[in-house]
């Protein structure tokens, strides 16, 4: 077998094309191998259209980016016919080894996304070699080509929550199927709010799904949410997550120290002390002994602290009555104890918050859902963010979120092998 016939293997070349010629520049750096392929004269070419074998109207020279060969950058160069069909007329050709439009072999685009799931996308353009803006483009391809294999037929019980794309206020919302194990987010929008729910809606209906059939939602209080779940997710439940509860309340807290610290000091270590969970036994000893003296000290700061860990005490409820009747019984008490007090108002406008939704957090015991999932994955998503993977807009950001956590990854890897 000589060395056409291996090229002609490797780049697995069928009928009519052929490898014609070779070219091995090493005076230019890097490297550069040229491969040229053509078809014999009179060769019939299927139509796009219909598969029909017709004759060429003409040609076009076109160049592909194949993956190296050893050390050196391969190139694929081929003259692209346009058939002439009776009843389509005249179309130009797909080639077997690259889809249309693209200025890389199949095989290189392939490996490409290879090595994106698992590196920064800078790190793998400068690997290959190309511009991370022709990488992005292979990126948005290959994730919206998996995107439209998505079936989401199945979809009833959905987490929603928002993660920050770049700093400024600037989010996109993801939405998990809580349902999967494994690859669970099924949907990323930029921005926050009502108006995601409605994209979710419909990207829902165009992949099999039925909005009618969603009958559980996981979300935060917005009330942005909250409207477009009732407007677009007709026959959904929302479930209010604890993490939600304890955050909006731990928000309160941290108000509460700031304002409180303006009129008298505070110990050096409280803020991370009151911020911290108690039961993680990750307290430093100066932020032990902060909390001692704050709760010594009898102050708002204290105050709050006691309101925002007594949340503990409905977080262990064993039933859905139990959990009602707890938050019924906090409420009163709390509201006695920030009655009068100027300083603990963030913390009254989190038992009003509570109690607003006090129903929906209720549901967490019944459904036994929580976005604990969403908030894990939240991390994953930020670290991809932080290791500087060449996000330059919204757009790379979610195409990255789908990657590391949709089933979009496993698709691509079926393709692959197909």
């Amino acid at each position: 077998m000589d060395g056409t016939q291996i090229l002609t293997l490797g780049l697995g070349l069928e009928a009519p094309w052929i490898l014609k010629d070779q070219h091995l520049d090493t005076s230019v750096s890097p490297h550069r191998l040229d491969l040229y392929v053509e078809a014999d004269r009179g060769s019939l070419y299927p139509c796009p259209e219909c598969g029909k074998a017709c004759p060429a109207h003409d040609f076009a020279d076109k160049t592909w980016r194949h993956l190296n060969f050893f050390q050196h950058h391969c190139y694929l160069h081929a003259r692209v016919p346009r058939t002439k069909c009776p009843e389509h007329g005249v179309k130009r050709i797909e080639v077997p080894w690259a889809r249309p439009g693209s200025d890389f072999t199949l095989l290189f685009e392939q490996a490409a996304m290879s090595l994106v799931k698992e590196m920064p996308v800078l790190a793998v353009s400068r690997q290959l070699e190309i511009s991370d803006k022709r990488l992005w483009r292979i990126v948005h391809h290959c994730v919206g080509r998996m995107l439209g294999e998505l079936d989401l037929s199945n979809v009833a019980t959905v987490g929603v929550d928002e993660t920050a794309s770049r700093r400024g206020q600037r989010y996109v919302t993801v939405f998990l199927d809580m349902q999967r194990k494994q690859e669970p987010v099924i949907f990323a929008v930029p921005g926050h709010g009502k108006a995601t729910i409605a994209a979710f809606s419909a990207f829902l209906a165009e992949h099999g799904g039925d909005p009618d059939n969603v009958v559980e939602v996981v979300c935060d209080m917005s009330q942005a949410f909250l409207s477009g779940v009732a407007e677009n997710l007709p026959n959904a439940e929302v479930t209010v997550d604890w993490f939600h509860i304890v955050q909006t309340f731990t928000k309160a807290l941290d108000e509460v120290r700031k304002k409180e610290r303006r009129e008298k000091g505070h110990p050096n270590a409280l803020r991370w002390a009151v911020l911290k969970n108690l039961d993680n036994g990750n307290l430093t000893a100066n932020q032990i002994t902060a909390l001692q003296e704050l709760v010594a000290d009898q102050g708002a700061t204290g105050d709050a602290w006691v309101i925002k860990e007594k949340l503990r005490w409905i977080q262990k409820a064993p039933t859905p009555r139990a959990a009602r009747w707890r938050i019924t019984n906090y409420l009163r008490v709390m509201r006695e104890a920030v009655s009068g007090q100027a300083l603990l108002t963030p913390m009254a406008k989190a038992l009003t918050t509570l109690e607003r939704h006090a129903e929906q957090v209720v549901r967490r015991w019944i459904s036994g859902l929580t976005n604990a999932r969403l908030e894990g994955m939240n991390g994953l998503f930020q670290a991809a963010r932080s290791r500087a993977r060449g996000y330059r807009n919204g757009a790379n950001f979610i195409a990255m979120i789908y990657l590391i956590g949709s089933p979009v990854g496993r698709l691509l890897d079926q393709a692959k092998s197909t």
